[in-house]
């Protein structure tokens, strides 16, 4: 799903190791992982066979965007992908010293190949075709879908999808963006469509449209990016499932995919990243939900 770049605002192979985790079966949909080594150790700094011992060495592209980064600087913590990471460092037990940070272009990081990081996190859309050359860890986010519209549109400024019922609203054509457009918005009128996002977004530059809906990470491109007044007027709730998911990336049969796995889990499952996702996604990058 991932488009290049996204703004704002998208391990060692090492043949033995001794990690982790209990064995998991073979993912067999995109939100469970794929490879990584039966465990017998424990997801501890002392055990985890990591690039250099006692250090996490995490990866992502530059630049790095906003609202997934800030600044740039992914080792500061700040923006999703970061918080993320660093959640998922202090899960496995290292503290924010013992993690390093590493520049990988995105398209390098998805071919075969030795790796120069532990794991890379970078809006990695989790397909079963990476999965031929990748390890990919639980999902950390299911991709959303958004409304945005242009300054001074009779859209701008909702707060509900009442407020959007009545209003000229398009999507791009075999789409999640229209399905949820046709069904949770379920506008007054017929939606228009569009052969593609920049059809959708053309009309609504030109009055066409009052809003357009896509998937979130493409929303913080068109507006940051494509549209000089774009606004992003909020994402929709529940709108996630089904959606792509993003998850971190590994070497293929890397031995610390199963122990990245649990500590994304264990972050799903104490709310943490739900927490992140809110204030990353939804209150810092004025993107808040419509329901």
């Amino acid at each position: 799903m991932r488009r290049r770049p996204l703004p704002l605002v998208l391990a060692t192979t090492a043949a033995l190791a001794l990690v982790a985790c209990a064995p998991q079966e073979e993912a067999t949909d995109a939100g469970s992982p794929s490879g990584g080594s039966s465990a017998t150790g424990a997801c501890t700094p002392d055990e985890l066979d990591t690039l250099e011992p006692g250090t996490l060495t995490i990866a992502t592209d530059e630049p790095a965007y906003e609202p997934w980064f800030v600044d740039d600087a992914p080792e500061n913590g700040e923006g999703f992908e970061s918080a993320v990471a660093y959640a998922v460092a202090e899960q496995l037990g290292y503290a924010e010293d013992d993690v390093t940070w590493t520049r990988v272009p995105f398209n390098a990081a998805i071919q075969p190949g030795a790796r120069p990081f532990d794991f890379d996190v970078n809006q990695f859309s989790i397909t079963e075709e990476r999965r031929q050359a990748v390890d990919f860890s639980s999902p950390y986010y299911t991709v959303s879908q958004a409304v945005i519209t242009t300054a001074g549109s009779a859209a701008e400024g909702a707060s509900s999808l009442d407020d959007l019922r009545g209003l000229r609203l398009g999507a791009q054509v075999a789409t999640t963006s229209l399905d949820v457009l046709t069904d949770v918005i379920a506008p007054e009128t017929d939606p228009v469509v569009f052969n593609t996002n920049d059809d959708a977004k053309l009309a609504l530059q030109n009055g066409q449209v009052d809003a357009i809906v896509v998937d979130l990470p493409t929303a913080f491109y068109i507006t940051a990016a494509e549209l000089d007044d774009g606004v992003i007027v909020g994402q929709l709730e529940h709108s996630g499932e089904g959606g792509d998911q993003f998850g971190l990336l590994l070497a293929k049969d890397s031995p610390l995919t199963d122990c990245v796995s649990q500590a994304v889990d264990a972050l799903r499952e104490d709310g943490t990243l739900d927490d992140l996702e809110q204030e990353w996604l939804s209150d810092v990058a004025d993107a808040p939900v419509l329901s």
